[in-house]
């Protein structure tokens, strides 16, 4: 299959019309481009706040709730242009109301029509002590046409062991948003990371650019980027594809289930497998007096 990870700026809306071309003409450069799966980054539906008005995307709590109002329109937006074009796409996280505070979901749909649903489950700082977003639940493993999927949204990319609860998945998709550059390269070092460890693919997608309506994605910093396990049938340095930091646009890598499954059997090192010998050594070592 044809992997695309999005690099994706957010802009303030006129109009619902002017949201859906946006989203049409990227899924339709996608799937021009023979992509399969299209990944949309953590944070990128907080543009609809702005159909509200500058004084409601500018305020932290009033644009939680005016994201969540959209979803369900976004939602039929995305369905519609996955059935549309024959492919899979996970929709950018947004802020869901369902019940109390918000939640960060990011929502993947299929060519059929299905939708998936996974929250992020760890907040940073900045969402659980300022914006009061909190986290939701449980992991999810999708099985899909193209492979078993499962979703780290940004920070919850950096713990192994969330990463280990998707082990059986061919592709992990890491949608995130970061500020600084630093942001950037801790959620890539853990997208890496999980790639190594249980052998398979991560796709990470970025928001990028200025949003200055916005106090809480007024700056974004990242890239799109597809990483494989670096050995056996794979890149040596373990990245597929990766895009130019802060420049717009898709990032597209072939990726070839039969790949993940060789490299899980018989790569140089086998990772997923060996994952079990750590059992039972969780502050197991021994303490050595060198003076």
């Amino acid at each position: 299959m044809i992997v695309a990870a999005a690099a994706y700026p957010l802009d303030f809306l006129s109009s619902w019309a002017q949201y859906e071309d946006k989203i049409s003409d990227w899924v339709s450069k996608a799937a021009g481009n023979a992509a399969d799966l299209l990944v949309f980054p953590e944070y990128g539906a907080m543009e609809l706040a702005t159909l509200e008005g500058a004084q409601v995307a500018g305020d932290l709590e009033a644009s939680l709730f005016a994201v969540s109002d959209r979803l369900e329109d976004a939602d039929t937006l995305h369905r519609r242009l996955a059935q549309e074009y024959g492919v899979h796409i996970l929709a950018a996280s947004g802020p869901a109301a369902t019940s109390g505070r918000p939640v960060n979901r990011a929502r993947l749909f299929t060519p059929d029509g299905m939708c998936g649903l996974q929250d992020k489950q760890i907040m940073t700082r900045f969402e659980r002590d300022i914006w009061r977003v909190e986290g939701g639940g449980p992991l999810r493993i999708f099985e899909t046409a193209v492979g078993k999927i499962g979703v780290l949204i940004c920070y919850d990319a950096e713990f192994p062991l969330l990463g280990r609860a998707l082990a059986a998945c061919d592709l992990i998709l890491v949608p995130s948003c970061t500020e600084a550059l630093s942001g950037y390269w801790r959620v890539r070092i853990g997208a890496m990371a999980r790639a190594l460890e249980n052998q398979c693919v991560t796709v990470m997608s970025s928001l990028v650019g200025e949003a200055a309506w916005s106090d809480a994605v007024d700056t974004s910093t990242g890239a799109g980027a597809i990483f494989g396990p670096p050995d056996t049938g794979f890149p040596p340095d373990g990245v597929l594809a990766v895009g130019a930091v802060g420049h717009p646009g898709w990032t597209y890598a072939l990726v070839e289930l039969s790949d993940i499954a060789h490299v899980r059997a018989d790569g140089v090192v086998l990772n997923k497998t060996h994952w079990r010998e750590q059992s039972g050594r969780d502050g197991d070592a021994t303490n050595v007096l060198l003076r």
